[in-house]
């Protein structure tokens, strides 16, 4: 089981050399950080969206070697549940899945996003 989880923003500013990618660098080193397939297909749809042919941006995360947690409807649903609590910080379904993710597993969930510091009961760290 991982012991970190990744949300797209966390895995962007790494492949974007941005601050905060060097404790993501370290984190996907260490084999300890893995990332949802629903941030994993943000991260894709951000760099296809700058002109990364959506191939090689998929090819770009595999090389990684990230482990990528399926979403079964355990997460779905916890991910829904976060919703009342956490609507007024903006966050998107898929930051709900990466703390759902997080807080089954009992990871901790990886962000710039700063508005994540306020979230109770899910282990957060901020990169930045």
């Amino acid at each position: 089981m991982p012991r970190y989880l990744l949300d797209a923003s966390a895995l962007l500013a790494f492949l974007h050399q941005e601050p905060g990618s060097i404790r993501v660098r370290s984190l996907i080193l260490s084999g300890t950080a893995a990332m949802t397939v629903i941030n994993a297909a943000e991260v894709v749809s951000k760099l296809s969206a700058k002109g990364v042919p959506a191939a090689l941006a998929e090819q770009d995360c595999r090389d990684l070697g990230l482990a990528f947690i399926a979403i079964d409807e355990t997460i779905a649903f916890a991910a829904a549940a976060l919703t009342p609590a956490t609507r007024h910080l903006g966050l998107s379904l898929g930051d709900r899945v990466c703390l759902a993710a997080a807080a089954l597993q009992g990871a901790v969930a990886v962000t710039a996003d700063q508005a994540w510091a306020q979230v109770e009961g899910i282990q957060v760290e901020l990169i930045r």
